[in-house]
């Protein structure tokens, strides 16, 4: 079963790669509504997709926002795991056009990548598991495995439909473990295991001083200017060490243990080369912690843009009236986006001058996840993976966030196993986004064999 899955998925590496090009072809772009109706036809073409490969009950589910496209195959036998494939089908907009070297959605392949908007991120790496099943049921005939596959359409615009679709249709979810394949590789022959992603929450402030926007000259020095506010606020949410001052805020970390430093610390990481990439000529952050620890194991609080006034060309010599400011928090497991925005919200109101007013909007928010490294489901991922691209994975922390992760486990009470074949340059949301062919053609590999390996 397992040897004819892999000869016919190497067999057939020309006719997936056709099709993954159409599958990219169709603009998904989940944040611009001229796009709604390629939402609709990329659903149903992954519906055909699903069913010609012999899959049940493939389906296109509505909601209130962007369809969740559903199926599953159910004929393993009894004491089979049942397995949860996530995925997701919408991209980001490819603005600037101009930077593209090619059409982003006329997929083309140069030197061994595939580029076009959604190749990496998620539609290429989704795609593997629909050709997996492929392997599996157009030469055996049936799974290792039980299997329901959740792709949705919101993934890049926060996925506000997702987790009450979750929540709606928990007895139809319920799963053994989940498998998702959207993160990242080290290297194209160095795998990761991520085992860990932080939450998120985003917010935007709002203070509000006179009632107009007043004359510099006439009102200055008299009347306590809303920027002068905003940004004596905002720097005191940080001491000079780096940590963050809102109360409560550490409450629910969960710390590092010394097991898991001396992971991290073997992690391939160089502070330099970090450094070049961002264009930097040093590091800052919260003392006591190791760089790699303070962009994947601690959370943040970061001003991501501050505006008011007059900012366009020549002079203008206002006092304004409002000024604004977004910040977003990552979290690290057990730390709640909705407690951290009630205690932002509260500590900004408490320290604002009394001369001024505040409010704070919710934009975004999202759960952390910690996941179980000795489980069985991990332990495999870890041998096929070591199998397929000749070294054992590493694992890792992810600095950012994949908010099912956290909703698979507090809903349906499942680990995500996250098989990630992408590469740190692929580009993702960036113009020119590129998938490695080597990674897409191994990753189905990869996981026909994790699959056999975990129906032993």
């Amino acid at each position: 079963m397992l040897d004819a899955a892999v000869q016919y998925a190497n067999s057939h590496r020309d006719s997936f790669l056709t099709e993954l090009k159409e599958f990219l072809s169709i603009p998904s772009i989940s944040a611009l509504p001229d796009h709604q109706l390629d939402i609709q036809r990329t659903a149903r073409w992954l519906v055909d997709q699903f069913t010609a490969i012999g899959l049940r009950h493939a389906k296109v589910n509505p909601t209130n926002g962007h369809p969740v496209v559903t199926a599953e195959w159910l004929e393993a036998g009894t004491g089979k795991p049942t397995v949860l494939i996530y995925g997701h089908y919408d991209v980001q907009p490819v603005d600037p056009l101009e930077l593209w070297h090619s059409d982003p959605f006329k997929a083309e392949v140069r030197d061994n990548y595939l580029y076009a908007r959604g190749s990496s991120d998620d539609k290429g790496q989704t795609f593997i598991h629909a050709k997996v099943l492929e392997s599996f049921l157009k030469t055996s005939g049936k799974l290792p495995v039980n299997v329901k596959l959740i792709i949705e359409g919101e993934e890049e615009i926060g996925g506000p439909s997702l987790d009450p679709f979750i929540e709606q249709h928990q007895d139809q979810l319920k799963a053994d473990v989940a498998v998702i394949s959207d993160t990242h590789m080290l290297r194209p022959d160095l795998p990761c295991l991520v085992y860990a992603l932080r939450g998120l929450c985003y917010l935007q402030v709002e203070v509000s001083g006179p009632a107009r926007d007043l004359h510099s000259g006439q009102y200055g020095g008299a009347i306590y200017n809303p920027l002068q506010a905003l940004c004596e606020m905002l720097a005191s949410l940080k001491d000079r060490n780096g940590r963050i001052t809102v109360p409560g805020f550490y409450d629910k970390v969960v710390p590092i243990s010394k097991a898991e430093h001396q992971l991290l610390v073997r992690s391939p990481f160089s502070e330099t080369e970090f450094m070049q990439d961002a264009g930097v000529k040093g590091v800052w952050g919260e003392s006591g912690y190791t760089t790699k620890e303070q962009v994947t194991a601690r959370p943040t609080l970061e001003i991501n843009g501050l505006w008011g006034g007059f900012t366009g060309e020549g002079p203008k010599t206002v006092l304004p009236a409002k000024a604004y400011a977004k910040i977003s928090c990552r979290l690290v497991a057990n730390q709640d986006h909705v407690e951290i925005a009630e205690l932002l919200q509260a500590h900004l109101k408490k320290i604002a001058p009394p001369q001024v007013t505040v409010e704070v909007k919710r934009l975004h928010g999202g759960h952390g996840a910690l996941i179980n490294l000795d489980s069985k489901y991990m332990r495999a991922a870890g041998k096929v993976l070591q199998e397929v691209f000749g070294n054992a994975p590493v694992y890792e922390r992810e600095g950012g966030s994949i908010p099912v992760v956290a909703t698979f486990q507090k809903v349906l009470g499942i680990d995500s196993i996250m098989l990630g074949f992408g590469l740190p340059d692929d580009g993702l949301h960036s113009p020119n986004e590129r998938f490695y062919l080597p990674n897409f053609y191994n990753g189905i590999e990869a996981t026909i064999r994790y699959l056999d390996e975990i129906g032993k």
